[in-house]
């Protein structure tokens, strides 16, 4: 078992599970460009127990996606070891569960970043879904936050135990819950967590390019890092990131290339989706792929307007062609 989580944990990049866009094609894109470890977004206990054939899909892969996990969220133990009985159909490599989200529709129902305030029902959710990954070889990741607020820092003491509890790796975001994405993440609480704690720990929060993750492991002495919304927009970064943990080298694409990962990505969703219903869910990342370049803010306005596909696909090539 141990072989498995350092096959997971030792110095890899993972892509974060970001709801909305961390989609099955946007996950190939990315492990295309270069993460080791891709999660799916996260996906409601209660709706996989309860309404299956709807949340089902959230856990869609393929081969090339492994290693992959699949994250969870809910606040009940029983229905939280439920919906590990029906995911494991799926042969996720892990299964994730979300202790961090700070979105109020979650937080209302007692999950995500919640359950730091709650920390015995925190405990009896890893000790089910433990229970329940008995006899196969599934790991089990927790993702958590640096605590509620300010005056309540709990990451370490919770960590130890999700550790005690049976978790095989942490996942520390160290914001809380009320910074939401807001100020700096505190690095130095992913190296206390390090320091105290025995299982493998991954860091994540404000890795936007390839100095900052290898500040990240030099900091903290985290086992991987976990990149997030700086890959919104740049899937690329992912490789860029890879070759300077090895090479010491920043190497980047060409504007024309970027624009061929951008395509791949459109068809993947279009595969996936049908023509019209890409365009329409592709427009927030053509929105993120096209910030920076002048006039863009034109651009974006035609693109959210438009249902033509190769006039979406024309506006945002002309951009990428200022080489």
């Amino acid at each position: 078992m141990q072989t498995i989580v350092k096959s997971l944990t030792d110095r890899k990049i993972w892509l974060a599970p970001l709801a909305g866009f961390t989609d099955k094609a946007f996950r190939k894109i990315c492990k295309q460009n270069g993460a080791d470890i891709i999660v799916s977004e996260m996906v409601s206990a209660d709706g996989i127990v309860f309404d299956k054939n709807r949340s089902i899909s959230y856990t869609d892969s393929d081969e090339s996606h492994h290693p992959f996990g699949i994250q969870l969220f809910g606040s009940e133990p029983k229905i939280m070891a439920k919906a590990v009985e029906t995911i494991l159909e799926k042969k996720p490599d892990f299964i994730d569960v979300n202790m961090g989200c700070p979105v109020k529709k979650v937080i209302k129902r007692g999950a995500g970043s919640a359950l730091m305030k709650n920390p015995e029902k925190a405990e009896a959710i890893i000790r089910e879904m433990k229970n329940a990954l008995q006899g196969c070889e599934v790991q089990l990741s927790t993702k958590i936050r640096s605590g509620w607020d300010m005056q309540n820092i709990n990451c370490v003491d919770f960590g130890k135990m999700l550790q005690n509890a049976g978790t095989d790796m942490i996942c520390l975001h160290p914001r809380t819950r009320t910074q939401m994405f807001s100020g700096r993440s505190d690095w130095s609480l992913i190296k206390e967590l390090k320091h105290n704690l025995t299982i493998p720990i991954i860091g994540n929060g404000d890795i936007r390019t390839p100095e900052d993750a290898r500040e990240m492991f030099s900091q903290t002495n985290c086992d991987s890092i976990m990149v997030g919304r700086g890959i919104l927009g740049k899937p690329w970064l992912l490789n860029e990131i890879k070759n300077y943990l090895l090479n010491a080298e920043i190497q980047t694409l060409s504007l024309s290339e970027k624009y061929e990962i951008i395509l791949q990505h459109f068809e993947e969703v279009v595969k996936n989706r049908g023509e019209q219903t890409a365009i329409r869910e592709m427009r927030t990342h053509f929105s993120y792929y096209t910030k920076g370049f002048k006039g863009s803010a034109k651009i974006r306005d035609f693109i959210n307007k438009s249902l033509d596909k190769k006039a979406v696909l024309s506006a945002i090539r002309e951009l990428y062609s200022k080489e």
